[in-house]
């Protein structure tokens, strides 16, 4: 029988299981994906820990997962623009890409190009929109100088290109022994911790236009301090800060289509962006893969391929 990922109630990496489930079948609209390669995200562990049980309440048993990659299996009354057979890429909101086989609407998919290894495609969705969605909310044109923390991480390694690909001169925080890959893709590398502000001024030159926090902590303070207009400070993580400074929250849902989708694997087959990988892990390690990952100081994304 098929497998999933599953959690019973809310608690830490014990409560997550591989379990056999029955395979799904897809209804209208929908097609069946064999499920190639799964991302994982730090907001994945967050919910399972139960720390947005209010805005986000699971229902269990709960499976795991939005990003996948794979091969369509079988599809549903009426799909048109997808075959059993094709190669995609895509997305889904129920919880269920860390499994076997995972329903998936048509419309959620795009091709997979031939290019995009099937690990980097499984990644792409979460990471790649809230980039796409973080960098737009900033405006950046050509000649902006932005700060972006947690430059190093699955969202901040996309930020940074997609950045730099705007024309703007990007200064990211990270761990030390990440700033040599932050160097060789254009980016200003900067340490975090005692002094972030001193250095975050010089590597600007004085003149911050705006921050995408993909950290949190306190670093919309920063920027404020730093003179960064509120409009132009994006966070994916410190919601309460929006509402207490006018900041902006753009991220996942703000793009979350096919359509951006296919985007970002355009750019990364064409070599413009690229998505590292930190590790690879199977779908029964799936406790270690979110050990590792919520240990939040990996370079690029943690992938469990099937």
């Amino acid at each position: 029988m098929p497998k999933a990922v599953r959690f019973n109630r809310y608690g830490g990496l014990d409560v997550l299981q591989v379990v056999e489930v029955e395979k799904p079948e897809p209804g209208p609209g929908q097609v069946l994906v064999k499920v190639k390669a799964a991302g994982t995200n730090p907001g994945e562990a967050a919910i399972r820990q139960g720390v947005f049980a209010e805005q986000w309440p699971a229902t269990f048993p709960s499976g795991q997962g939005s990003d996948l990659a794979g091969i369509v299996a079988a599809v549903g009354d009426g799909v048109q623009n997808v075959a059993v057979g094709d190669e995609v890429i895509g997305f889904t909101n129920k919880r269920a890409s860390q499994a076997d086989f995972v329903v998936v609407e048509a419309s959620d998919v795009t091709p997979r190009p031939r290019n995009v290894p099937w690990e980097v495609a499984g990644a792409l969705f979460i990471a790649g929109t809230t980039a796409y969605a973080a960098v737009r909310a900033v405006a950046l044109k050509p000649g902006d100088t932005v700060a972006v923390s947690g430059a190093a991480g699955g969202v901040g390694t996309i930020v940074v290109q997609l950045a730099r690909r705007a024309g703007a001169k990007v200064i990211g925080l990270a761990s030390q022994s990440h700033h040599q890959w932050l160097s060789d893709h254009g980016v200003i590398p900067i340490a975090y911790g005692e002094g972030v502000e001193e250095r975050l001024r010089e590597a600007a030159g004085g003149h911050l236009d705006a921050f995408i926090d993909t950290f949190g902590a306190d670093y919309v303070e920063l920027a404020l301090k730093l003179g960064v207009q509120p409009e132009r400070i994006d966070t994916i993580i410190n919601f309460a800060a929006v509402e207490k400074y006018g900041i902006k929250a753009e991220g996942n849902a703000d793009a979350a289509s096919a359509e951006v989708l296919a985007e970002l694997a355009r750019l990364i087959e064409q070599k413009e962006i690229e998505v590292p990988i930190a590790r690879i892990y199977s779908l029964a390690e799936v406790q270690e893969a979110y050990r590792e990952l919520e240990q939040r100081h990996i370079l690029g994304k943690i992938v469990l391929v099937l």
